[in-house]
């Protein structure tokens, strides 16, 4: 085995939900290592510097704690991206990489301009010899073109000593679980083709990491990897998904089912939980990423199976929406709906990709009033999502007002659940908060509009309970016996 260069210094491009909480817990545990998190955007840098660990960017339970021990130490938070660069031995690249929305591969491959520009920043800005890692969920071979713009640098004219080693580490974490997925990981995956630099990465997270569980691969593997990963997990949870309609159908329950099959060691309990299908920055953005990859390399049919998992995961949405204006009677123009939770899991604030914005914006456009509550995802993240501004919430004793008679949709959201549900035709549970699944329907059940219905899409409350308030109950993957 090569011996490791020794890294004293790490450069983080990128202060977002990946790159903060994996430097975070890299300065933790690597006390001697100095940690800076660049970014251009200088209010985020703000807030990962405020005094109220309460006030950081990304929720993430148990990442104020770790901030709190490792910043103003080793951690650093800084605007100052090329001095970063410049006196780091290691740089990380963890920008967004969203779908393309125009040109070539719009709707499916991945818009790699920020990626880009962060390859030309460190070659303008790199002292010395540099380990490049890719953090960044990427397709297969972007790592060709990192390199291509790092070899370019060095052999500039300008008379300057730069040379580049590029690996690839995908994450591999849960939003939510964040913290304790880093510091106690499954795997650590190291792909590269200089095995001086991938010891050097390894002997970082070798700190906390054991030995076994570091992987180590060439650049393409490790890329596909990343990729493959998101689309087997979204491929089960599309796959009870299915299952669940199927179980409304015939009178099965799909909790019973999943138990069942998740016993069997060879498919396991895992995402195995029906609901309103998955979200998140990486499950939809990774797959259609695979299609565009395999319709590119003359594999089409391959690309038709996992273009399915994106497409019946948008089914379920739409179904669930259609399920609630079914049940009111065919109809929810003018109809108060409280919507409880908006992230697109719990323990998150990351709406990016969740559920709740479809069915949302599918109720919206029934005409429905609808009273949104999430604990952590604020006002304005939602309207943006559902690019609609917020309206003020309506006297309760008022009436319809004049827009909700004409079946225009409006929202408003709601500081606690008691005034979501106030007036209420329904109820639709989207993310499963542990408050959720406390919550007393004895005495909520009384503030809604009678006859009130409760849909709970994560299967999170107590169905004898609900019923027990005077409630109408659906729940996601339980048929009529």
């Amino acid at each position: 085995m090569k011996s490791a260069a020794p890294i004293r210094s790490i450069c983080c491009i990128g202060a977002g939900y990946v790159g903060g909480p994996t430097m975070a817990v890299i300065a933790d545990r690597c006390p001697d290592l100095q940690v800076t998190v660049v970014d251009i955007n200088q209010d985020r840098i703000d807030a990962w510097n405020d005094s109220d660990l309460s006030k950081l960017p990304v929720y993430e339970p148990g990442l104020d704690a770790v901030v709190g021990r490792a910043r103003g130490r080793n951690l650093h938070f800084s605007t100052g991206v090329d001095e970063a660069i410049a006196s780091a031995d290691m740089v990380f690249i963890s920008v967004n990489t969203p779908t393309k929305t125009r040109g070539l591969g719009a709707g499916q491959a991945s818009d790699l301009r920020w990626v880009e520009a962060c390859a030309r920043q460190v070659a303008k800005s790199a002292v010395g010899h540099t380990i490049v890692v890719e953090k960044s969920t990427l397709p297969v071979r972007t790592a060709e073109a990192v390199k291509a713009i790092l070899s370019a640098a060095e052999h500039s004219l300008d008379g300057s000593q730069r040379s580049f080693s590029v690996l690839s580490n995908p994450e591999f974490l849960a939003e939510g679980t964040a913290i304790s997925d880093l510091e106690s990981p499954d795997r650590v995956l190291i792909g590269g083709e200089h095995p001086e630099a991938i010891e050097s990465l390894a002997s970082i997270y070798g700190h906390w990491v054991a030995h076994e569980r570091i992987l180590r691969t060439n650049l393409w593997s490790s890329e596909l990897s990343k990729l493959t990963a998101n689309a087997f997990l979204a491929q089960r949870i599309s796959s009870i998904n299915s299952v669940a309609a199927l179980c409304e159908a015939t009178g099965a329950d799909v909790r019973e089912v999943a138990r069942a099959i998740g016993t069997d060691s060879r498919i396991g309990p895992k995402f195995l939980q029906a609901g309103p299908g998955f979200g998140g920055s990486c499950f939809q953005k990774d797959i259609l990423n695979l299609v565009y990859l395999c319709r590119h390399f003359g594999l089409p049919d391959v690309a038709d199976y996992w273009e399915s998992v994106v497409q019946l995961n948008t089914w379920q949405q739409h179904r669930i929406a259609r399920m609630v204006v079914k049940k009111l009677f065919g109809t929810v123009t003018g109809k108060r709906l409280a919507i409880l939770g908006f992230a697109f899991k719990a323990d998150t604030n990351d709406t990016r990709e969740a559920p709740a914005i479809r069915i949302a914006k599918d109720l919206l456009e029934e005409g429905a009033q609808l009273a949104i509550h999430d604990p952590k995802v604020d006002s304005e993240q939602i309207a943006r999502d559902l690019q609609l501004p917020a309206s003020t919430a309506p006297a309760v004793d008022s009436g319809p007002t004049r827009a909700a008679l004409s079946g225009e949709g409006t929202w408003w959201p709601s500081d606690d659940v008691a005034s979501a549900l106030r007036e209420a035709d329904a109820v639709i549970i989207l993310t499963e908060w542990n408050q959720y699944r406390d919550l007393d329907w004895s005495v909520l059940a009384p503030l809604m509009r009678q006859p009130a219905w409760l849909f709970d899409a994560r299967s999170v409350v107590n169905p004898s309970e609900v019923r027990a308030a005077g409630l109408n109950f659906w729940r996601v993957g339980e048929g009529q016996s």
